[in-house]
């Protein structure tokens, strides 16, 4: 004769079987919860859902259809390669965070961070916090700090940054990723930011994709019970399953004026027939993965254009 799975889980417990008038399973339930290592379990079907965490806008618009904009509590990462429009993005979001007079921070991985097309974008220096960490090696030919203006460099120095550090003093790309990534988790730890964000955009994928997914899961751990967004620039996707919204971007177009309408600055004279001048860039986006809310299972795309700054 088979032994029932309610007789079983008495005898389990050491108790005589016995008839009792509950159902079987909220008779099992109240048992395991009198035994002292199950006494803090809860059983799945009481977890409560987690409430959807607060969107912020991005600064496009057009992303802001796709995605919904940015989570609050939750890591962001946004990847795509050179001249793929992430730094546009990057600048719009910090942007529109230091308008809603929000702390931002920025972890500059790889010392590529431009002052003045921040500026353009709307960047409040005032509440944005920019942390250099090197890498000068695989950054950008020209530091950003010597196209400053005059009075962001002479409150950069007051601060103990060397404009154009010398060539031996440049670290490798790993020390300078180690840094931003301490860097990071410092900032995480303390709090009080309304947006943290660290660009490893011009980190060489070889080394971003060397990240233990322990770190990106200390960051999502981090963040998870605050209002700051967590917002990673990167390559390629890198975060993997530690990211709640992941968005991947790519330039489709080049927009560019040709030279029969154009002259050289100060002159009237055209300039010659095969030269263009760059106007801006066609970007679209695709969501890689959003834990966020329920998406069709083929991928949304959204597109918009940026525009270049005249100098002078």
């Amino acid at each position: 004769m088979s032994s029932s799975p309610l007789f079983c889980v008495e005898m389990a417990l050491g108790r005589p079987p016995d008839f009792p008038q509950k159902p079987g399973p909220v008779l099992v339930l109240e048992r395991l919860s009198q035994m002292s290592r199950l006494a803090a379990v809860t059983p799945a079907s009481r977890l409560e859902i987690r409430p959807a965490p607060e969107m912020v806008p991005i600064g496009i618009q057009e992303l802001n259809s796709l995605t919904g904009g940015l989570p609050r509590g939750c890591l962001t990462e946004i990847c795509g390669p050179t001249s793929s429009g992430r730094t546009s993005v990057l600048l719009a979001a910090l942007a529109v965070a230091t308008r809603r007079q929000e702390v931002c921070v920025l972890v500059d991985a790889s010392d590529a961070f431009d002052p003045g097309s921040a500026d353009a974008a709307g960047v409040d220096f005032e509440r944005l916090l920019w942390v250099r960490c090197g890498g000068a090696e695989f950054g950008p030919r020209t530091s950003a700090v010597s196209r400053q203006p005059s009075a962001f460099r002479s409150q950069s120095s007051h601060f103990g940054l060397d404009p154009q550090p010398p060539r031996s003093e440049v670290r490798d790309p790993m020390s300078a990723l180690e840094q931003a990534l301490r860097v990071t988790d410092l900032l995480l730890q303390s709090g009080g930011f309304g947006m943290v964000a660290i660009d490893l955009g011009d980190v060489p994928f070889r080394v971003a994709r060397r990240i233990p997914l322990t770190s990106w899961f200390r960051f999502q751990r981090a963040v998870e019970h605050t209002p700051t967004v967590l917002l990673a620039i990167t390559p390629a996707p890198c975060a993997q399953s530690c990211a709640a919204l992941s968005l991947k971007l790519w330039s489709s177009a080049v927009d560019r004026q040709s030279s029969g309408k154009l002259s050289a600055i100060g002159s009237q004279t055209p300039v010659s027939s095969h030269t263009h001048l760059f106007e801006g860039l066609k970007v679209e986006g695709e969501i890689l993965r959003s834990r966020l809310e329920r998406k069709p299972q083929q991928s949304v795309r959204a597109g918009f254009r940026t525009k270049t700054v005249r100098a002078g």
